[in-house]
């Protein structure tokens, strides 16, 4: 019966703190990002983005590299412009640590400082945001980004990466961030499920590409 307990203690640390900072597929914890996203040249990007004169931006948090990698493909195939969203002051680079300020911010409707600033901001037509699901939501630097920014007159494109559940939320929450912009139905997929196929396939559903 002990044994039996603790398994199931267990089982249920795992659901909870699943969706705090972990976008991975299987609760694997995402690692710092190192490299730089890869950006287009400045050739021209993608042919198949469309209508020529739109300017696309990929703005995206990543924690540990997950959303990076989705952001990447987003970026590959339309050829936008991308901002990493930075923090001020770094995110423990450790699951648990992480989970606590997480969770601190939410609790206190923190805005956490942004590093940097996006250039030329007005040039954007089309905006796509994304970030993982922390504590059933969006990290709270994204309430920061989304109030440094006025979207009136563009269109917002919401993504995120999550462990499991709280998908449909995180997108909400990231319209509901940006509601003077028009917005395309979003997407939120595992790590598992990030590739060419199913990005290409969503981007083709929303127009944004062809």
């Amino acid at each position: 019966m002990k044994k039996y307990l603790i398994y199931l203690m267990m089982a249920t640390a795992v659901v909870i703190f699943g969706g705090a900072c972990s976008p991975d597929e299987g609760n694997k914890p995402e690692t710092p990002g190192i490299e730089n996203p890869e950006t287009p040249d400045e050739s021209g990007g993608n042919p198949n983005t469309p209508g020529g004169n739109s300017k696309i931006l990929v703005a995206y948090f990543s924690w540990g590299g997950t959303t990076q990698r989705m952001a990447e493909e987003i970026v590959r195939q339309t050829g936008a412009d991308v901002f990493r969203i930075e923090p001020v002051t770094p995110y423990p680079t450790e699951y648990t640590p992480c989970t606590e300020v997480a969770r601190e911010e939410k609790d206190n409707d923190a805005r956490p400082a942004i590093a940097d600033e996006v250039e030329n901001w007005d040039d954007y037509d089309t905006v796509f945001i994304g970030c993982p699901v922390w504590w059933w939501t969006t990290p709270m630097i994204i309430c920061t980004f989304s109030e440094s920014y006025d979207f009136k007159g563009k269109t917002v494109v919401p993504f995120c990466t999550y462990a499991s559940t709280y998908r449909d939320e995180t997108l909400a929450r990231i319209v509901e961030l940006t509601s003077d912009a028009e917005h395309l139905t979003g997407e939120g997929l595992t790590s598992g499920r990030i590739n060419e196929q199913n990005i290409s396939s969503w981007l083709n559903e929303i127009g944004v590409i062809q």
